[in-house]
């Protein structure tokens, strides 16, 4: 059965006051899953008060207590694994595989960071007069609002929900409503451990509404925002209005570079699982590839090998190894991606167009020689649309790299131990991977530079996000 879908407000599970609501579907069949409500008005200000209100209460529980509760959360999500799990394929449209990965990570997090809340410590500074103390202390910042994408339905929910609470901080989250499920199962389970009435509000309904509402509020002390470029800025000016604390994890579009003294046939393989894993629906996905021009046919062949490999389907089917896209609308950006590079010269080695089957399908697609001037090298696809060049110098690659304004992360495939020092240093990018595509575990910082945002999620840099410092001097 697919997760009941309500709103959490005080406490309290239920539809919204205005009685709006919207469909979510299932992109691999269409198939209608159920009824999302919205939050009027009055039920935002209602888990504004209780986000307030709860705040006095959950700072003050002691970080012990806190962490109990996240790990009792953690026990309730594993007995019910299978279930969130397979809810989650229903509505984003991932292989089940993939989900109960995404599932299993977003139960670490938690865990992570109820244990990590008990390590948050100020510090003393030694006085320069006698009879002086000086204690800096790291609090909890206040009511956090916090809003993110539906690519990764669970993972992006824990990294706002788990490091607000935490820190000690009360959170309303509006979920994507395109996968509002597994977000309701997760606070289900936070619920039922133990939280505070208010201290965790699910909320939906439209984004902008909803977002314009809240932050106009003198409430929140901080937002924790993953989207598009574009809103994230959007989001920012409406916080400042009321001085709010922001975090942005924003857009990407991650080059690979490869050198020709790399193990190519691997290289190839590590980049294709990690271009059309979710769909290449990642903010962190191999994006853009730069291959050096002596092993560039090398490189292009075992790619499509790899592509030639994957099962697209129903995530619900065995053996799947890509999805569907999130929703119609996206065959069309692809489609629009594709046509565009190659009227400016490239070559479609696979796929390039929608599957002739039900669902919001569009096959594994890789073009070659894609000059830099394409659409599909400059605006971030977010679609199994794998693009392919080569380059000459190491020197024109890092410039190559770097021209565009995003810096969220980049991938290198070399052995050259003074290569991969010069790429730590030049690449402008929060995370880097060198021969492999992995940048993001619980307890390590994961975010951007330039427009790809600023702040972190995981690590103490995450938990740090939701904290204020403050300065107390006593005189005795």
């Amino acid at each position: 059965m697919y997760e009941k879908l309500e709103l959490l407000i005080n406490g309290k599970w239920r539809q919204g006051s205005g009685g709006k609501t919207e469909t979510v579907y299932n992109p691999a069949t269409g198939e209608a899953l159920g009824e999302l409500p919205h939050a009027s008005i009055a039920d935002l200000d209602e888990a504004l008060a209780a986000s307030e209100k709860a705040f006095q209460v959950w700072r003050k529980e002691t970080a012990l207590n806190r962490q109990k509760i996240l790990e009792k959360a953690c026990r309730i999500l594993e007995d019910r694994f299978d279930e969130v799990a397979e809810n989650l394929t229903k509505e984003m449209g991932k292989p089940l595989a993939e989900a109960k990965i995404e599932l299993s990570v977003a139960i670490d997090i938690i865990r992570w960071y109820g244990e990590e809340g008990k390590r948050i410590y100020g510090r003393t500074v030694p006085s320069r007069m006698p009879g002086i103390s000086q204690t800096v202390r790291k609090d909890p910042v206040g009511p956090v609002i916090a809003f993110v994408a539906w690519n990764f339905p669970a993972v992006n929910v824990v990294r706002k929900v788990a490091g607000s609470l935490a820190a000690g901080c009360s959170v309303i989250i509006k979920p994507s409503e395109e996968t509002p499920g597994t977000a309701i199962a997760i606070a289900r389970a936070l619920q039922e451990a133990g939280l505070p009435d208010g201290a965790l509000n699910v909320v939906f309904g439209v984004p902008a509404e909803v977002s314009e509402h809240l932050c106009f509020s003198p409430i929140p002390r901080k937002l924790s925002f993953t989207g598009s470029v574009p809103v994230g800025i959007h989001l920012q000016k409406l916080a400042a209005e009321n001085m709010i604390k922001c975090t942005m994890e924003l857009g990407g579009h991650s080059p690979v570079l490869v050198f020709e003294d790399a193990d190519i046939e691997k290289a190839a393989s590590i980049a294709a699982a990690g271009k059309f894993r979710n769909a290449g629906q990642v903010c962190v996905s191999p994006t853009r590839f730069l291959v050096q021009k002596s092993v560039q046919g090398k490189f292009v062949d075992a790619f499509a090998s790899a592509v030639d490999a994957l099962k697209v389907g129903d995530g619900m089917e065995e053996g799947t190894n890509m999805g569907p896209l999130i929703a119609d609308r996206r065959i069309d950006v692809m489609d629009g991606l594709v046509q565009d590079a190659i009227a400016q010269g490239a070559e479609l080695v696979r796929g390039g167009s929608r599957l002739n089957r039900e669902g919001s399908f569009y096959a594994p697609t890789i073009l070659n020689n894609v000059s830099d001037e394409a659409r599909i090298m400059n605006d971030e696809p977010f679609g199994p649309v794998a693009p392919i060049d080569s380059f000459g110098s190491v020197d024109e690659v890092i410039a190559r790299a770097n021209r565009l304004p995003f810096g969220l992360a980049a991938y290198a495939f070399t052995e050259d131990p003074a290569l991969i020092a010069r790429l730590k240093d030049d690449l402008e990018t929060g995370l880097l991977a060198v021969n492999s595509t992995v940048v993001s575990v619980p307890e390590t910082p994961f975010g951007g530079v330039k427009h790809s945002g600023y702040g972190s999620e995981g690590g103490i840099e995450g938990l740090e996000a939701f904290l204020t410092t403050r300065f107390v001097t006593e005189t005795y």
